[in-house]
């Protein structure tokens, strides 16, 4: 390599690899959708349920990736497989996607969270201090945060992956730990008897959904919207294929350590929240128990929890953590996003300095542009109805992704495959199964939430033609 002709460092081991898998899992979702998902179900097997499929399924679909991963070691990851298996029209749709909504819409919710949970630490980040206002723009505090934390990350990320698999272990490793020490205060310090999961109550649902039948898999299938979102970025480690070490083995053996790892934390959390807090609850409750887990203040379930064994000090020690979990989870998400980019502006269907590496062996020029687009995100506020409307394009690109692996079987026979999917074609047939069931039920009964983002993905063909053009 010299300077006039750089290119990517493979500096990504098992462990580093592992690290981004789980942390950029890890964001603030865990902390606060199982009150959703507890008003869906009604009940607290259910949504120890609904955790559970969410974690198997995302072991399932790692485990599928793992074959495309081992084939087609490149920057890029799913647009590569897409592309190769599909068209590059089916890789520049999700590429398109992820840049506009999913990858940039994550970045920009989870680094307001970070600004919205710093808050609680600096009462002087708030969205409520408005520094100055232009037009229908109000520029606060809580932005100003979430907004350098984004340009700190990706000039963190700049400088070489050396420094950003560094800060990814660092906080990776303090994430996984602090929620190991929150499932073992919660369960060493509940003043509660454990759910018996054989009672009837504990599967006995309230409100207008019966926990039956028909009703029950809808009211599952709707849940599953938050925990698979919560378990989502799990995959950005084949976007950085290029700069793992030995990434034949090791970016199987990542995803599924990963994947597996987050989904047993993610159980166990839960499984704390219903041993230390009641799942039913009503919204003008007084107190954490009288409110619950459905109704919990803000559906910060995890303060409510702490807060039921530790007292008011929780909140500061709960937001403190979820500081550090956001930070962490945006690390590793700017630091692979931009490799997507790279492979796009390769194939000249992305912006051409894009494929350009830096000094130091790093898509520059990517993590700007991807910066720029979230920083407008964050002061437009539009990312959280954006990734509302996504989830379920990115399960259909998951969908689509599995598929891959049956697909380059029949067009590719005899290419080397280094790691053949576990199961297969059983376990990849079981997740397209049910990822089509739950595409299904939100297509039916969430349609004001599904149609839009089916719109935006499609809205990147006539991008496509335009772009080719050019």
């Amino acid at each position: 390599m010299t300077k006039s002709n750089p290119a990517f460092h493979r500096s990504l081991n098992v462990l580093d690899a592992t690290a981004l898998v789980m942390g950029s899992m890890i964001g603030s979702g865990i902390f606060i959708v199982s009150a959703d998902i507890a008003r869906t179900v009604g009940s607290p097997g259910w949504l120890l349920v609904v955790w559970g499929i969410a974690g198997i399924l995302t072991v399932f679909a790692a485990l599928s990736y793992g074959e495309l991963a081992a084939m087609m070691p490149h920057a890029g990851g799913i647009y590569v497989y897409l592309r190769e298996a599909y068209s590059p029209l089916f890789g520049f749709l999700y590429g398109w996607t992820l840049f506009l909504v999913i990858q940039c819409g994550t970045i920009a919710a989870v680094a307001m969270a970070f600004g919205k949970y710093l808050g609680v630490l600096i009462p002087w980040v708030s969205d409520k201090n408005v520094l100055f206002e232009f037009g229908i723009i109000k520029f606060n505090t809580t932005q100003l945060l979430a907004i350098s934390s984004i340009l700190l990350l990706t000039w963190i990320n700049s400088r070489g992956v050396e420094q950003g698999k560094r800060v990814q272990n660092i906080f990776t490793l303090s994430k996984v730990f602090i929620l190991l020490l929150f499932i073992g205060v919660g369960l060493a310090f509940s003043g509660h008897r454990p759910v018996d999961m054989w009672e009837t109550s504990a599967w006995s649902g309230s409100g207008h959904l019966p926990i039956a039948g028909w009703a029950l898999l809808v009211a599952v299938g709707m849940a599953m919207v938050g925990s698979l979102f919560s378990s989502d970025a799990w995959y950005n480690i084949t976007f950085a294929s290029d700069e793992v070490v030995d990434p034949k083995k090791s970016i199987p053996l990542s995803l599924f350590l990963g994947t597996l790892g987050v989904g047993v934390l993610y159980l166990l959390i839960n499984f704390v929240y219903i041993c230390i807090l009641p799942l039913q609850g009503i919204p003008a409750g007084t107190d954490v128990m009288a409110r619950g887990i459905q109704f919990a203040s803000e559906d910060r379930v995890a303060t409510a929890a702490m807060q039921q064994i530790l007292g008011s000090g929780a909140v500061l020690i709960m937001a403190a953590i979820v500081v550090v979990s956001t930070f962490g989870c945006n690390n590793g998400i700017i630091l692979s996003g931009a490799r997507v980019y790279y492979a796009m502006a390769k194939d000249g269907l992305f912006f051409k300095h894009a494929a350009k590496l830096n000094s130091r062996g790093v898509p520059a020029a990517g993590l700007r542009v991807q910066a720029v687009w979230c920083i407008i995100l964050c002061l437009s506020g539009t990312y959280s109805q954006l990734l509302d409307y996504i989830m379920m394009a990115s399960i259909l690109f998951f969908v689509l992704t599995i598929m891959a692996v049956f697909v380059l079987r029949i067009k590719q026979p005899h290419a080397e495959r280094p790691y053949k999917s576990f199961g297969y074609p059983v376990i990849p047939a079981i997740y397209i199964i049910v990822c089509l069931v739950i595409e299904v039920i939100l297509l039916v009964y969430k349609p004001a939430y599904t149609w839009p983002g089916l719109i935006i993905v499609f809205s990147g063909v006539p991008v496509y033609y335009l772009w080719k053009k050019v």
